[in-house]
C-alpha cells in the first residue's frame, strides 16, 4: 500500500481510502445502507456541500445518539421489530462507520428534485444525492464529528480491510 499525503489535514493515509466521514444520526443512516423499498439516497443538511466532497468517497458513521424525532416516509417500515431489516444486520447501530458513498451532486428543494426528494427531502435545507454506496460487512466503531471530518490511521485501516478493491480507486 501506499501513503498519500491528505491536504486538507496534513496526515499519512492509505491510497484509496477515504479520509473524510460524515456522522449522520439513526435511523436515517441505516435507510441509507440497508436494502429496503425505499432507500434513502438524499441527505438533508442546512449547508451546502462543500465542492471539494463532490464525487468524493467519504465515510458514513452513524451518529452515538439516535434522532429524537425522525421523520421517515411510509414506505420506510420502521415499525420492523429493531433488529433486522431484510436479515441484513442488526439496526441501529450507534457510533460506528456503515459505509463508504459519495455525494453526486447538492441542490436547494425545488432546484432538480425527483421521487428521492418527494420521499427523504425535507424542507428548507439542501439535499445532497448519495451514489455509489459500499456498506461494509461489519459496521467499525468510530467517534464521529460534526461536519466532515477525518477518522484515525486505525478506523481508515479497517475500512481499507473491508472496501472491494474496486471501491478504493
Amino acid at each position: 500500500m501506499t501513503a498519500v499525503f491528505d491536504h486538507i489535514h496534513r496526515t499519512p493515509r492509505i491510497a484509496g481510502t477515504p479520509t473524510k466521514a460524515l456522522t449522520i444520526r439513526q435511523p436515517y443512516a441505516d435507510a441509507i445502507v440497508q436494502p429496503s423499498d425505499c432507500p434513502k439516497r438524499i441527505e438533508n443538511r442546512s449547508w451546502p456541500l462543500p465542492a471539494r466532497y463532490v464525487g468524493v468517497p467519504v465515510l458514513l458513521h452513524s451518529a452515538a445518539a439516535p434522532e429524537r424525532k425522525p421523520v421517515l416516509p411510509d414506505a420506510w417500515d420502521i415499525g420492523r421489530p429493531f433488529g433486522h431489516l431484510y436479515g441484513v444486520r442488526p439496526l441501529g447501530q450507534l457510533g460506528v462507520i456503515l459505509a463508504q458513498a459519495t455525494f453526486a451532486s447538492y441542490h436547494f428543494p425545488g432546484d432538480g428534485c425527483d421521487e428521492q426528494c418527494v420521499a427523504w427531502g425535507m424542507r428548507q435545507v439542501f439535499h445532497w444525492r448519495i451514489s455509489n454506496l459500499v456498506p461494509l460487512a461489519e459496521p467499525i466503531p468510530a467517534k464521529g464529528q460534526q461536519q466532515f471530518w477525518t477518522p484515525p490511521d486505525d478506523v481508515l485501516a479497517a475500512v481499507q480491510a473491508q472496501l472491494p478493491q474496486h471501491a478504493t480507486t
